[in-house]
């Protein structure tokens, strides 16, 4: 497609402003973290690195920064087992109600946040009689992350072609080897993408969070939004928010350049996979 130079530099504006709309936020909070003075005032007179060191040594936010590291991961292996074996499901059988499946798989990620916080301390609390810790948070983070691997892991099959797993079927093979030595083999690098963007997004949560975590327990999020009104404190939120963003972006990019390769061999998916012997 060729675009005229008026064409070309409209598209350029409109990236631009994308992305200051996107990330001039961010780069706030970032001169913010480096604003040597205890009260907020914009702009900063002076820059400065002291917060970080501060926001390192915090053993309160490292306590945090590991329990979001064990929410996201439990979350994200819970999401993985049943996220792709929904997608087996509907991608590969077909069957009665299969689209409603698909949509009840998804309308979680739709739900506000505030209306599952609110039905999942309902059930815990009121239904199982169930004292809220990181497990209860675990489980809640879990219904959404199944969403995110569902839709990687589903999208992955409806493009693979079953030509080997039905020649595998063919020399014999039981399904669980045709599975293990064919499927996953092909669906690998969707499902570890889907898994670090349930991770991310588990690592990130807030609003069901507050509504399933003890007392005393506090993930990443949830210490800096406690943090953040209290005295003589926000330069070092702040780089706690900063470390948060990075810690975030790495899963994001890894699972992006995934994506990428995924859809660049996509068309020749399968091709050199070894058939297994019945």
């Amino acid at each position: 497609m060729t675009f005229t130079p008026l064409t070309r530099n409209l598209l350029r504006v409109a990236v631009a402003i994308t992305l200051a709309f996107i990330y001039i936020p961010l780069l706030i909070i970032l001169l913010y973290s480096m604003n040597p003075e205890q009260t907020l005032s914009w702009p900063p007179e002076s820059l400065t690195l002291e917060w970080f060191p501060k926001a390192i040594q915090d053993q309160a936010a490292r306590d945090a920064l590991w329990n979001s590291v064990k929410v996201g991961a439990a979350a994200t292996s819970i999401a993985l087992v049943l996220g792709t074996l929904a997608s087996l499901a509907v991608a590969r059988h077909k069957f009665f109600g299969r689209e409603s499946i698909t949509f009840l798989v998804l309308i979680p990620i739709a739900l506000p946040g505030i209306v599952t916080g609110i039905a999942l301390n309902a059930t815990f609390t009121q239904v199982f009689d169930m004292k809220l810790t990181l497990f209860t948070v675990i489980v809640a983070h879990a219904t959404f992350c199944i969403v995110i691997v569902f839709n990687n892991a589903a999208a992955r099959l409806r493009r693979m072609s079953t030509t080997l797993e039905d020649a595998s079927a063919d020399l014999g093979a039981t399904p669980w080897t045709t599975f293990r030595r064919v499927t996953l083999p092909n669906m690998r690098s969707a499902l570890v993408a889907g898994g670090l963007l349930a991770f991310a997004l588990s690592f990130d949560e807030i609003v069901v969070t507050n509504f399933t975590i003890g007392a005393g327990d506090q993930t990443l999020p949830i210490y800096i939004f406690n943090t953040l009104f209290r005295p003589n404190q926000p330069g070092k939120v702040y780089a706690v928010a900063v470390i948060a963003i990075l810690l975030s972006m790495i899963p994001v990019y890894i699972a992006n350049r995934l994506t990428k390769e995924e859809s660049v061999t996509a068309s020749g998916a399968g091709a050199g996979t070894p058939i297994p012997e019945p």
